[in-house]
């Protein structure tokens, strides 16, 4: 069976700076790109592992967020059409 080749939307290619020009597919645990306008061509391995989670203010412990809650300072914040 042949393997499916997709474009990559918005993707620039890094030696011909075409945008929309990137088709990527993967192969026997490899991932190949290559820009359909000049003669770019690369090839990655497949990673397995997740990449680790951003850290947020939702992906925190409670106690991470309350010691984090004691650095912050209030703002005022002033009108500047009213004189003072």
């Amino acid at each position: 069976m042949a393997t499916q080749k997709r474009f990559i939307a918005g993707a620039i290619c890094p030696r011909c700076a075409e945008m929309d020009r990137i088709r990527s597919w993967e192969q026997n645990g490899i991932r190949y790109r290559e820009c359909v306008s000049c003669d770019f061509f690369e090839q990655l391995p497949i990673e397995e592992e997740t990449p680790p989670e951003l850290e947020t203010r939702i992906s925190q412990s409670r106690e991470e967020q309350t010691s984090q809650s004691d650095d912050l300072q209030t703002v005022r914040i002033l009108d500047p059409g009213q004189r003072h």
